[in-house]
Protein backbone atom coordinates (compact mmCIF):
# COMPACT_ATOMS: atom_id res chain seq x y z
CA UNK A 1 0.00 0.00 0.00
CA UNK A 2 1.42 3.41 -0.96
CA UNK A 3 1.76 6.08 1.22
CA UNK A 4 1.60 9.94 1.08
CA UNK A 5 4.39 11.94 2.05
CA UNK A 6 5.30 12.77 5.53
CA UNK A 7 5.29 16.51 4.73
CA UNK A 8 1.74 16.93 3.79
CA UNK A 9 0.49 18.68 6.85
CA UNK A 10 -2.59 16.88 7.88
CA UNK A 11 -4.83 19.26 7.63
CA UNK A 12 -3.90 19.22 4.01
CA UNK A 13 -4.60 15.63 3.85
CA UNK A 14 -8.58 16.21 5.62
CA UNK A 15 -9.35 19.01 2.92
CA UNK A 16 -10.78 16.32 0.35
CA UNK A 17 -12.27 14.29 2.90
CA UNK A 18 -14.24 17.05 4.61
CA UNK A 19 -15.48 18.26 1.31
CA UNK A 20 -16.53 14.20 0.46
CA UNK A 21 -18.28 14.70 3.67
CA UNK A 22 -20.13 17.39 2.93
CA UNK A 23 -20.61 16.29 -0.82
CA UNK A 24 -22.52 12.91 0.27
CA UNK A 25 -24.60 14.81 2.77
CA UNK A 26 -25.77 16.79 -0.09
CA UNK A 27 -26.31 14.26 -2.21
CA UNK A 28 -28.26 11.98 0.14
CA UNK A 29 -30.09 14.82 0.81
CA UNK A 30 -31.31 15.47 -2.88
CA UNK A 31 -31.57 12.14 -4.08
CA UNK A 32 -31.27 9.55 -1.26
CA UNK A 33 -30.32 6.32 -0.21
CA UNK A 34 -30.59 4.72 -3.60
CA UNK A 35 -28.72 7.16 -5.53
CA UNK A 36 -25.86 7.22 -2.81
CA UNK A 37 -25.32 3.00 -2.87
CA UNK A 38 -25.19 3.23 -6.61
CA UNK A 39 -22.41 5.93 -6.54
CA UNK A 40 -20.89 3.69 -4.07
CA UNK A 41 -20.86 0.37 -6.21
CA UNK A 42 -19.45 2.32 -9.19
CA UNK A 43 -17.15 3.75 -6.67
CA UNK A 44 -16.20 -0.18 -6.17
CA UNK A 45 -15.14 -0.77 -9.23
CA UNK A 46 -13.69 1.90 -10.45
CA UNK A 47 -9.37 2.21 -10.52
CA UNK A 48 -9.44 5.97 -10.33
CA UNK A 49 -10.89 5.50 -6.79
CA UNK A 50 -9.45 2.73 -5.41
CA UNK A 51 -5.80 4.20 -6.21
CA UNK A 52 -7.06 7.77 -4.14
CA UNK A 53 -8.51 5.57 -1.23
CA UNK A 54 -5.76 3.07 -0.90
CA UNK A 55 -3.01 5.36 -1.56
CA UNK A 56 -4.73 7.43 2.00
CA UNK A 57 -2.70 5.71 4.92
CA UNK A 58 -5.91 6.34 7.57
CA UNK A 59 -8.24 4.61 4.95
CA UNK A 60 -6.70 1.12 6.07
CA UNK A 61 -7.43 2.25 10.02
CA UNK A 62 -11.29 2.54 9.61
CA UNK A 63 -11.00 -0.72 6.37
CA UNK A 64 -9.70 -2.67 9.27
CA UNK A 65 -13.44 -2.87 10.88
CA UNK A 66 -14.60 -4.93 8.48
CA UNK A 67 -11.44 -6.81 7.05
CA UNK A 68 -9.36 -8.73 10.11
CA UNK A 69 -5.90 -7.63 8.38
CA UNK A 70 -3.35 -8.51 5.61
CA UNK A 71 -2.24 -12.32 6.11
CA UNK A 72 -3.69 -15.47 7.31
CA UNK A 73 -2.39 -15.28 10.42
CA UNK A 74 -4.52 -12.17 11.31
CA UNK A 75 -7.34 -14.18 10.03
CA UNK A 76 -6.57 -16.89 12.02
CA UNK A 77 -6.47 -14.82 15.34
CA UNK A 78 -9.63 -12.98 14.26
CA UNK A 79 -11.25 -16.82 13.92
CA UNK A 80 -9.62 -17.96 17.33
CA UNK A 81 -11.56 -14.76 18.93
CA UNK A 82 -15.33 -15.55 17.50
CA UNK A 83 -14.69 -18.91 17.82
CA UNK A 84 -14.10 -18.40 22.01
CA UNK A 85 -17.22 -16.02 22.05
CA UNK A 86 -19.22 -19.17 20.37
CA UNK A 87 -19.37 -18.23 16.67
CA UNK A 88 -18.10 -20.08 13.81
CA UNK A 89 -16.62 -18.35 11.06
CA UNK A 90 -16.01 -18.59 7.37
CA UNK A 91 -12.68 -17.03 6.18
CA UNK A 92 -12.23 -15.33 2.46
CA UNK A 93 -9.12 -14.67 1.18
CA UNK A 94 -10.17 -10.61 -0.53
CA UNK A 95 -9.37 -10.48 -4.60
CA UNK A 96 -11.78 -11.08 -7.34
CA UNK A 97 -11.40 -10.76 -11.19
CA UNK A 98 -7.95 -12.02 -12.28
CA UNK A 99 -6.46 -10.85 -15.01
CA UNK A 100 -3.91 -13.98 -15.61
CA UNK A 101 -3.82 -17.87 -15.33
CA UNK A 102 -0.94 -17.03 -12.93
CA UNK A 103 -2.71 -14.85 -10.96
CA UNK A 104 -5.62 -17.54 -10.69
CA UNK A 105 -3.51 -20.12 -9.26
CA UNK A 106 -1.53 -17.95 -6.61
CA UNK A 107 -5.11 -16.92 -5.42
CA UNK A 108 -5.47 -21.29 -5.15
CA UNK A 109 -2.13 -21.34 -3.70
CA UNK A 110 -3.03 -19.32 -0.76
CA UNK A 111 -6.40 -20.44 -0.36
CA UNK A 112 -4.76 -24.50 -0.25
CA UNK A 113 -2.17 -23.09 2.28
CA UNK A 114 -5.08 -21.21 4.58
CA UNK A 115 -7.23 -24.51 4.52
CA UNK A 116 -4.18 -26.02 5.99
CA UNK A 117 -3.55 -23.35 8.50
CA UNK A 118 -7.09 -23.66 9.69
CA UNK A 119 -6.36 -27.57 10.34
CA UNK A 120 -3.38 -27.27 12.48
CA UNK A 121 -4.31 -24.49 14.20
CA UNK A 122 -7.76 -25.71 15.50
CA UNK A 123 -9.69 -23.06 14.79
CA UNK A 124 -13.53 -23.52 14.27
CA UNK A 125 -13.64 -22.18 10.23
CA UNK A 126 -14.75 -23.05 7.22
CA UNK A 127 -13.97 -21.14 3.69
CA UNK A 128 -15.68 -19.09 1.12
CA UNK A 129 -13.75 -18.35 -2.22
CA UNK A 130 -14.99 -16.49 -5.68
CA UNK A 131 -14.89 -17.97 -8.76
CA UNK A 132 -13.51 -14.68 -10.33
CA UNK A 133 -10.01 -15.25 -8.35
CA UNK A 134 -9.88 -18.25 -9.45
CA UNK A 135 -9.98 -17.29 -13.16
CA UNK A 136 -13.51 -17.70 -14.52
CA UNK A 137 -13.73 -14.63 -16.36
CA UNK A 138 -10.35 -16.14 -18.06
CA UNK A 139 -11.10 -19.62 -18.79
CA UNK A 140 -13.82 -21.60 -17.09
CA UNK A 141 -12.05 -24.92 -17.43
CA UNK A 142 -9.23 -23.08 -15.00
CA UNK A 143 -11.55 -22.17 -12.61
CA UNK A 144 -13.17 -25.65 -12.75
CA UNK A 145 -9.12 -27.36 -12.19
CA UNK A 146 -8.31 -24.29 -9.00
CA UNK A 147 -11.45 -25.05 -7.37
CA UNK A 148 -11.30 -28.80 -7.73
CA UNK A 149 -7.87 -28.44 -5.93
CA UNK A 150 -9.18 -26.51 -3.12
CA UNK A 151 -12.51 -28.80 -2.44
CA UNK A 152 -10.57 -31.53 -2.38
CA UNK A 153 -8.48 -30.62 0.44
CA UNK A 154 -10.73 -29.26 2.43
CA UNK A 155 -12.40 -33.03 1.99
CA UNK A 156 -9.15 -34.57 3.09
CA UNK A 157 -9.08 -32.16 5.89
CA UNK A 158 -12.64 -32.64 7.05
CA UNK A 159 -13.59 -28.99 5.94
CA UNK A 160 -16.48 -27.44 3.63
CA UNK A 161 -16.00 -24.87 0.96
CA UNK A 162 -18.79 -22.28 0.26
CA UNK A 163 -18.91 -20.51 -3.50
CA UNK A 164 -19.79 -17.31 -3.05
CA UNK A 165 -21.85 -15.57 -5.67
CA UNK A 166 -20.94 -12.25 -7.51
CA UNK A 167 -23.03 -10.31 -9.98
CA UNK A 168 -25.95 -11.45 -12.20
CA UNK A 169 -23.65 -12.45 -15.48
CA UNK A 170 -21.77 -14.66 -13.59
CA UNK A 171 -24.48 -16.69 -11.63
CA UNK A 172 -25.60 -19.31 -14.80
CA UNK A 173 -21.36 -20.38 -14.19
CA UNK A 174 -21.12 -20.11 -10.74
CA UNK A 175 -24.32 -22.89 -10.56
CA UNK A 176 -22.97 -24.66 -13.11
CA UNK A 177 -19.62 -25.25 -11.89
CA UNK A 178 -20.88 -25.52 -8.50
CA UNK A 179 -23.53 -28.72 -9.76
CA UNK A 180 -20.70 -30.24 -11.85
CA UNK A 181 -18.60 -30.35 -8.11
CA UNK A 182 -21.51 -32.18 -6.97
CA UNK A 183 -21.82 -34.67 -9.85
CA UNK A 184 -18.59 -35.35 -9.56
CA UNK A 185 -19.08 -36.21 -5.84
CA UNK A 186 -17.92 -33.44 -3.90
CA UNK A 187 -20.51 -32.79 -1.22
CA UNK A 188 -18.88 -30.90 0.80
CA UNK A 189 -19.76 -27.63 -0.64
CA UNK A 190 -22.70 -24.63 -0.94
CA UNK A 191 -23.26 -21.61 -2.88
CA UNK A 192 -25.04 -18.05 -1.93
CA UNK A 193 -28.32 -17.10 -3.65
CA UNK A 194 -28.92 -13.41 -3.62
CA UNK A 195 -32.77 -12.29 -2.94
CA UNK A 196 -32.62 -9.40 -5.47
CA UNK A 197 -32.60 -10.90 -8.70
CA UNK A 198 -35.40 -12.29 -10.13
CA UNK A 199 -34.20 -15.92 -11.03
CA UNK A 200 -33.40 -16.81 -7.47
CA UNK A 201 -36.85 -18.48 -6.62
CA UNK A 202 -36.20 -20.96 -9.09
CA UNK A 203 -32.56 -21.34 -8.47
CA UNK A 204 -33.73 -21.55 -4.51
CA UNK A 205 -36.44 -24.70 -5.84
CA UNK A 206 -33.78 -26.86 -7.71
CA UNK A 207 -30.98 -26.42 -5.32
CA UNK A 208 -34.14 -27.88 -2.73
CA UNK A 209 -33.99 -30.64 -4.73
CA UNK A 210 -30.44 -31.28 -4.42
CA UNK A 211 -30.51 -30.99 -0.64
CA UNK A 212 -27.61 -28.33 -0.74
CA UNK A 213 -26.07 -26.29 1.78
CA UNK A 214 -27.55 -22.69 0.89
CA UNK A 215 -26.70 -18.63 1.71
CA UNK A 216 -29.28 -16.64 1.28
CA UNK A 217 -28.14 -12.66 1.31
CA UNK A 218 -29.57 -9.29 -0.21
CA UNK A 219 -27.18 -8.94 -2.71
CA UNK A 220 -24.53 -6.30 -3.16
CA UNK A 221 -23.81 -5.59 -6.78
CA UNK A 222 -25.33 -3.23 -8.88
CA UNK A 223 -27.87 -4.88 -10.74
CA UNK A 224 -30.07 -3.19 -14.10
CA UNK A 225 -34.10 -3.43 -13.02
CA UNK A 226 -34.42 -5.91 -15.66
CA UNK A 227 -32.52 -8.70 -13.48
CA UNK A 228 -33.06 -7.65 -10.26
CA UNK A 229 -35.69 -6.16 -7.88
CA UNK A 230 -35.19 -2.14 -7.73
CA UNK A 231 -36.88 -1.17 -4.42
CA UNK A 232 -35.98 -2.40 -1.12
CA UNK A 233 -38.99 -3.30 -0.20
CA UNK A 234 -39.53 -5.90 -2.81
CA UNK A 235 -35.71 -7.23 -1.97
CA UNK A 236 -37.15 -7.84 1.46
CA UNK A 237 -40.03 -9.57 0.54
CA UNK A 238 -38.47 -11.91 -1.48
CA UNK A 239 -35.72 -12.52 1.44
CA UNK A 240 -38.36 -13.79 3.23
CA UNK A 241 -39.87 -15.80 0.87
CA UNK A 242 -37.02 -17.60 -0.29
CA UNK A 243 -36.03 -17.97 3.48
CA UNK A 244 -39.17 -19.64 4.25
CA UNK A 245 -38.69 -21.88 1.15
CA UNK A 246 -34.90 -22.98 2.48
CA UNK A 247 -36.77 -23.36 5.98
CA UNK A 248 -39.27 -25.18 4.70
CA UNK A 249 -40.51 -29.16 5.43
CA UNK A 250 -39.59 -30.13 2.01
CA UNK A 251 -36.15 -28.24 1.96
CA UNK A 252 -35.40 -29.97 5.54
CA UNK A 253 -36.68 -33.06 4.28
CA UNK A 254 -34.08 -33.06 1.47
CA UNK A 255 -31.48 -32.23 4.32
CA UNK A 256 -30.66 -28.66 2.99
CA UNK A 257 -29.05 -26.56 4.88
CA UNK A 258 -29.88 -22.80 4.74
CA UNK A 259 -27.23 -19.89 6.20
CA UNK A 260 -29.59 -17.07 6.76
CA UNK A 261 -27.06 -13.97 6.15
CA UNK A 262 -28.76 -10.72 6.99
CA UNK A 263 -27.63 -7.87 8.89
CA UNK A 264 -31.49 -6.62 9.18
CA UNK A 265 -33.47 -6.79 12.53
CA UNK A 266 -36.85 -7.48 9.79
CA UNK A 267 -35.27 -10.36 8.53
CA UNK A 268 -33.41 -11.63 11.72
CA UNK A 269 -37.19 -11.57 13.33
CA UNK A 270 -38.79 -12.81 10.22
CA UNK A 271 -36.73 -15.71 10.13
CA UNK A 272 -37.17 -16.60 14.26
CA UNK A 273 -40.57 -16.42 14.04
CA UNK A 274 -41.39 -18.54 11.08
CA UNK A 275 -38.57 -20.74 13.06
CA UNK A 276 -40.89 -21.17 15.92
CA UNK A 277 -44.21 -21.23 14.27
CA UNK A 278 -43.09 -24.36 12.37
CA UNK A 279 -40.89 -25.63 15.21
CA UNK A 280 -37.86 -25.68 13.64
CA UNK A 281 -35.08 -26.01 16.09
CA UNK A 282 -32.02 -23.89 16.05
CA UNK A 283 -29.70 -26.66 14.55
CA UNK A 284 -31.33 -26.63 11.52
CA UNK A 285 -29.98 -23.49 10.21
CA UNK A 286 -27.61 -20.57 11.18
CA UNK A 287 -27.64 -16.47 10.85
CA UNK A 288 -24.44 -15.18 9.29
CA UNK A 289 -23.60 -11.76 9.62
CA UNK A 290 -19.75 -9.75 8.47
CA UNK A 291 -17.18 -9.40 10.61
CA UNK A 292 -17.17 -6.12 12.25
CA UNK A 293 -20.86 -5.21 11.61
CA UNK A 294 -23.44 -5.52 14.46
CA UNK A 295 -21.16 -7.32 16.82
CA UNK A 296 -24.13 -6.73 19.48
CA UNK A 297 -26.35 -8.40 17.87
CA UNK A 298 -24.33 -11.14 16.60
CA UNK A 299 -23.20 -11.62 20.51
CA UNK A 300 -27.58 -11.74 21.15
CA UNK A 301 -28.63 -14.26 18.67
CA UNK A 302 -25.68 -16.25 20.60
CA UNK A 303 -26.87 -15.69 23.82
CA UNK A 304 -30.24 -16.51 22.14
CA UNK A 305 -29.38 -20.12 21.74
CA UNK A 306 -28.88 -19.36 17.80
CA UNK A 307 -25.78 -20.55 15.67
CA UNK A 308 -24.03 -17.69 14.52
CA UNK A 309 -21.65 -17.46 11.58
CA UNK A 310 -19.15 -14.67 10.56
CA UNK A 311 -17.96 -13.72 7.27
CA UNK A 312 -14.27 -12.52 8.34
CA UNK A 313 -12.19 -11.20 5.05
CA UNK A 314 -8.39 -10.72 5.02
CA UNK A 315 -6.01 -9.33 2.35
CA UNK A 316 -4.55 -6.62 0.89
CA UNK A 317 -7.29 -6.38 -1.89
CA UNK A 318 -9.39 -5.36 0.39
CA UNK A 319 -10.81 -2.21 -1.05
CA UNK A 320 -13.94 -3.32 -3.42
CA UNK A 321 -15.28 -5.48 -0.65
CA UNK A 322 -14.72 -2.56 1.53
CA UNK A 323 -16.80 -0.16 -0.90
CA UNK A 324 -19.84 -2.87 -1.11
CA UNK A 325 -19.70 -2.72 2.61
CA UNK A 326 -19.95 1.51 2.77
CA UNK A 327 -22.88 0.99 -0.03
CA UNK A 328 -25.35 -1.74 1.95
CA UNK A 329 -25.81 0.71 5.26
CA UNK A 330 -25.26 4.60 4.96
CA UNK A 331 -24.33 4.70 8.89
CA UNK A 332 -20.90 2.85 7.26
CA UNK A 333 -19.99 5.72 5.68
CA UNK A 334 -20.65 7.89 7.94
CA UNK A 335 -18.23 6.08 10.24
CA UNK A 336 -15.75 5.90 7.61
CA UNK A 337 -15.73 9.52 6.69
CA UNK A 338 -16.34 10.74 10.35
CA UNK A 339 -13.41 8.74 11.58
CA UNK A 340 -11.23 9.70 8.29
CA UNK A 341 -11.78 13.24 9.34
CA UNK A 342 -10.79 13.07 12.92
CA UNK A 343 -7.21 10.84 12.03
Amino acid sequence: MSHLPQKTPRRVMRLPLLLALLSTAVLLFLYGEKWLRAALLYLAGAGWARQLVTSFPPAWYVASRFVSGNTREDAIAAARALNEKGMQVTLDYLGESVSTAEEARAARDEILGVLDTIHESGVSSNFSVKLTQLGLKLDPELCYENLCAIVERARQLGNFVRIDMEDSPTVDQTLALFYRLREAGYDNTGVVIQAYLYRSEADVRRLIDEGASVRLCKGAYMEPPDVAFPAKDDVDANFVRLMQLLLSDEARSHELYAGIATHDDKMINATIDFARKNRITPEKFEFQMLYGIRREAQEALVRQGYRVRIYVPYGTAWYPYFMRRLAERPANLWFFLANLVRR
